[in-house]
């Protein structure tokens, strides 16, 4: 008894006001212990009735909060078990600012992660456009946000990059998306049969909304070309580009089937002798 007793009160000291039992370095594991075991109860008391969307928000702000948790109580029982806390923070100062300044992306990245959870600015499955690259959001972690992009890459975005950038999502406001094709032709065009070969292009093509309607807009006249825009719907803008192009390979069909000319910038050039 005596024996274990010794080895309980043996001191480790690091200086002259800095010394550590094993008797707190047990009794602090032990706490550690019960309040992760605590942690994870109040964790799984709370996921049980949230909805299946909000888990994942909270899973993430919880596991930051978990970690601040642990440091508190650890703090306050070193403190109570007589360990001078005060002598440790400021030997470790001069550390304590350097790791600081190493982790300062890193906290503005964790920071910004409880924004992004707290305000839903951006949910999984929205589309968002963020320094000229297009993804669907796929996973909200309190460091990072992953997207797939529609040739199937993975985005990585650190979350302080909504911060300091322009944030574009797509789908902030629903799934429904109005795109637009241009095309020029040439002039003496009948407008009119322009106006329908665009509209049938828009119609034949499976992803394009039959409501609202496809508009065409006659938008300028140009400096070689008569200037037209088709706008229409679709309810997946993560594949635009797609949808587009295919329209546009429609266009071209039609308008050569119906002898129309999409002309080139014509220049004259004079040469003098």
């Amino acid at each position: 008894m005596n024996k274990v007793k010794e080895i309980l009160n043996y001191n480790f000291q690091f200086s002259e006001n800095i010394h550590i039992t094993v008797k707190t370095i047990l009794i602090v594991i032990v706490i550690m212990v019960l309040t992760a075991l605590l942690l994870k109860g109040i964790k799984n008391l709370v996921t049980r009735k949230l909805p299946a969307n909000d888990k994942p928000k909270f899973k993430s702000v919880f596991s930051f909060v978990r970690y601040f948790i642990y440091l508190v109580v650890l703090l306050i029982t070193m403190q109570n078990m007589g360990v001078q806390l005060t002598a440790i923070l400021t030997a470790s100062a001069a550390l304590l600012v350097g790791v600081g300044l190493a982790l300062q992306t890193f906290f503005q990245d964790i920071i910004s992660g409880i924004f992004i959870l707290i305000d839903q600015s951006v949910h999984v499955g929205d589309i968002i456009e963020i320094d000229g690259k297009v993804g669907r959001v796929v996973e909200i972690k309190l460091r990072t946000t992953r997207a797939v992009t529609i040739d199937n890459k993975v985005l990585v975005i650190p979350n302080h990059k909504y911060l300091t950038s322009i944030l574009y999502n797509w789908t902030e406001n629903g799934v429904l998306t109005r795109e637009s094709v241009s095309v020029g032709v040439a002039y003496g065009t009948d407008v009119e049969k322009v106006k329908l070969l665009l509209i049938e292009a828009a119609n034949s093509n499976t992803s394009v909304l039959d409501k609202p309607e496809p508009l065409v807009l006659f938008a300028d006249f140009g400096e070689s070309s008569l200037d037209f825009k088709i706008i229409f719907t679709i309810n997946n803008s993560f594949e635009a580009s797609i949808v587009k192009s295919e329209v546009r390979f429609k266009i071209n069909e039609l308008f050569k089937e119906n002898n129309i000319t999409i002309p080139f910038p014509q220049r004259d050039i004079y040469i003098q002798k």
